[in-house]
């Protein structure tokens, strides 16, 4: 399935949900945040929100310094 990946086309590659589109790329859960359709996700959210052709997932890298 297609979806759109901070901007650019990209398969989901069997992922049927966030939480393993985030495994399949190989993001660590506590470094990042994921939008799902603009909607900010909690980590607790990414295995019970389903992946649909067309989706868009914004992943944001939480980086943090001083």
């Amino acid at each position: 399935m297609k979806v759109w990946i901070n901007g650019e086309p990209a398969e989901t590659d069997g992922a049927t949900n966030v939480a393993e589109l985030a495994a399949r790329f190989g993001l660590p859960p506590n470094s990042i945040l994921i939008e799902h359709n603009a909607t900010a996700l909690h980590q607790r959210e990414w295995e019970k929100r389903p992946l649909a052709e067309g989706d868009r997932i914004e992943l944001v890298r939480v980086v943090a310094g001083g």
